[in-house]
């Protein structure tokens, strides 16, 4: 692994003595806000090139698509059948979002729901 940072360290000193460096966008400004802090720093490298080719992890499609059906059944739909549709696509959705992270969503909404009613009622006494 020295083999490579050398290699590497060589390379960019050589292109800073060319002036490779000189006339890059944003040179003097603050880097970009990192836009993955959830992320570990190792896997950051990683993350960011699936994310520049377009890949997007299972949970972040799956939260979009929950987001979607939640916009749908909340601007209401032409049907029953379909809000029907919709609810239990929201639920299969849900239950897959769990398991990738090892719980069940199902019950935290459940449970976010009722405490929120509960804080709700609460702060009206």
């Amino acid at each position: 692994m020295r083999f490579w940072d050398r290699l590497a360290e060589e390379r960019i000193q050589e292109a800073m003595a060319q002036g490779a460096f000189d006339d890059l966008p944003g040179a003097g400004k603050p880097l970009p806000e990192d836009d993955l802090p959830g992320v570990p720093p190792e896997l950051r490298m990683a993350y960011r090139i699936l994310k520049n080719a377009g890949y997007v992890p299972e949970e972040v499609q799956l939260r979009r698509e929950i987001a979607d059906v939640h916009r749908l059944l909340a601007e209401g739909l032409a049907s029953e059948s379909l809000a029907t549709d919709a609810r239990r696509r929201l639920k299969l959705l849900l239950q897959r979002l769990g398991e990738l992270r090892g719980g069940n969503l199902l019950l935290q909404e459940r449970y976010l729901q009722a405490l929120a009613e509960r804080l709700g009622n609460e702060g009206e006494r």
